[in-house]
């Protein structure tokens, strides 16, 4: 039975693992996190395209490409701040006003996106269309914000993964579900290190790594 499960879900399996890798990473501020990320995005492009989640497959594609983008933005600026990693910083009231805004255009869109494509092109509509727009628009401005290490995107992964944990259940992918009550939990404990860490740094002269 152990080997029959491990064989439908083998896939699921090595994405929730690389997942943790960069959930540990992330914490640590380490810019290998892009990595992991990338190689667990490419195996849940399978797993939900497999389900029906067609905006969360859709996401991992973005993931791959915010990889690369995090991984050049990190190194550029732990290379002009002078410091051994790239500093925290606060979101100014400007930018989560954009933020809002962009957020609210990728989940109409997302959202009629699910509702028509499926019937244009013929494949199953999406299970849940609303709440996988909304997790996956807050996703991508939550993924933005990591690559600019603004310390608050912590505090709207534990919105998105506690609605994620929620739907995973629904759907019956309880690895997943398990790895999203996992986020919730450490997005609480990541604001708080980076919290610590950007305090820190804010006492201390620029040293080169």
């Amino acid at each position: 039975m152990v080997i029959d499960w491990l064989e439908n879900h083998w896939i699921e399996l090595v994405g929730t693992l690389f997942s943790l890798f960069y959930l540990y990473l992330s914490v640590r501020e380490n810019i290998w996190l892009w990595i992991t990320g990338l190689v667990s995005a490419l195996f849940y492009i399978v797993v939900f395209y497999s389900e029906q989640l067609y905006a969360d497959m859709g996401l991992q594609g973005y993931y791959v490409v915010i990889s690369i983008y995090g991984w050049i933005v990190w190194k550029t600026g732990r290379k002009n701040s002078g410091r051994s990693k790239m500093p925290v910083t606060r979101t100014k009231l400007k930018l989560v006003l954009k933020l809002i805004g962009v957020f609210v255009l990728v989940y109409f869109l997302i959202a009629a996106v699910l509702l028509k494509l499926p019937v244009l092109i013929d494949i199953p509509r999406s299970s849940l269309p609303f709440w996988d727009a909304f997790t996956t628009s807050a996703s991508i401005v939550a993924t933005w914000m990591l690559a600019r290490k603004k310390i608050e995107h912590w505090l709207l992964w534990v919105v998105v993964d506690t609605v994620s944990a929620g739907m995973y259940v629904y759907k019956g992918l309880y690895i997943t579900a398990l790895l999203f009550v996992v986020y919730t939990v450490v997005a609480v404990v990541g604001y708080l290190e980076w919290m610590k860490q950007m305090q820190k740094r804010d006492q201390e002269a620029p040293t080169l790594e």
